[in-house]
């Protein structure tokens, strides 16, 4: 009996196994925590974060994991609400070294034209390195492009940016988007989970509605953002392993983090999103579970389900941050 072929998850961790292989930890370090810095920040670059072979190396243990998990999630919610639905082609816009379109793959089966467009060469390079072990991305296009007003996209049926907006200025950053909308039947920007990429990504969703696209996920409606400005912003959790060479850059022991993330998936396509999301971390406690919950009325609601709620309790006890409430029906 044939094995399964391995996941694409599987698969990135082990063309990740050994990519820091000779080249020594304390440089490793030092591009890991310029790299933290740049990616949390809030100051665009007018140059590529991505600079050499030891930046992107670093970059690919520290950052390619997680983006791929956050890139995944946002992508599993937007399928959720096209069911049925799978994209002929993707645009990957600042991929780098191309962790969203292994998430594409992971997220819908099938072979489809990938073009990943970023304007660090090193970058390119690695990625084009590492979709070798993909049947799926073996053709992949790397395009190399400096991202701003002059960028143009073809059409596409997806289009991602992802992690990317930090960079860029708030005039490139609307260029981008305007592109994207403009080129493509479905985007999804994810951004840090943190409160300047929550302003990036309302920044986002509302240019791409003002566009006519429909929000598809994580938002239950294509109303405003409940969230009153500089009180809270809406972002999300991903679960990701942690090799033992992630474990060594990272410099911790753990055998997993948990990436902080927003995110917004919009579509001209009919939607069916959830009825409402769940925004925060359960709160279990004995007999009830807490559900902070953004709602299609637009608001945000506290449901508390306690154990005469029957299934639904047991539903809520299984429920994560970030899906949606109530869980679908079998």
């Amino acid at each position: 009996m044939n094995a399964p072929a391995p996941s694409p998850a599987e698969t990135l961790r082990s063309a990740l196994a050994g990519l820091l292989d000779g080249l020594p930890p304390r440089q490793a370090a030092q591009a890991v925590d310029r790299l933290i810095a740049n990616y949390r920040g809030a100051t665009p670059t007018e140059a590529p974060i991505l600079r050499d072979r030891a930046d992107v190396a670093a970059y690919a243990a520290y950052r390619m994991p997680a983006t791929f998990e956050a890139v995944r999630s946002a992508l599993a919610a937007f399928a959720d609400a096209v069911p049925g639905w799978v994209p002929r082609d993707h645009v990957d816009v600042g991929g780098g070294t191309g962790a969203a379109a292994w998430a594409a793959c992971a997220t819908w089966d099938g072979e489809r034209p990938v073009t990943v467009v970023d304007w660090a060469e090193p970058a390119l390079a690695l990625g084009r390195e590492l979709a070798a072990a993909h049947p799926a991305l073996k053709a992949a296009d790397w395009q190399r492009t400096r991202i701003g007003p002059a960028l143009s996209l073809a059409g596409a049926d997806l289009v991602t940016v992802s992690y990317v907006l930090n960079e860029l200025t708030a005039a490139d950053r609307a260029a981008l988007v305007d592109a994207a909308a403009q080129a493509a039947q479905a985007v999804v920007v994810v951004e840090p989970g943190t409160p300047d990429g929550y302003a990036r990504i309302i920044e986002a969703r509302d240019r791409l509605v003002s566009a006519g696209f429909r929000i598809a996920a994580p938002c239950p409606h294509s109303a405003a953002c409940p969230i009153v400005p500089g009180t809270d912003w809406c972002h999300f959790s991903a679960r990701v392993s942690r090799s033992s060479l992630h474990r060594q850059v990272k410099g911790g022991s753990l055998a997993y983090e948990d990436e902080k993330f927003g995110y917004v998936a919009a579509t001209r396509l009919p939607v069916v999103p959830a009825p409402a999301r769940v925004v925060r971390k359960p709160q279990i406690r004995k007999g009830q579970v807490l559900l902070d919950l953004c709602e299609t009325d637009p608001a945000l609601r506290r449901a508390t389900v306690t154990k005469r709620h029957g299934d639904l309790y047991r539903a809520a006890r299984d429920t994560d941050w970030g899906d949606a409430w109530p869980p679908a029906e079998d």
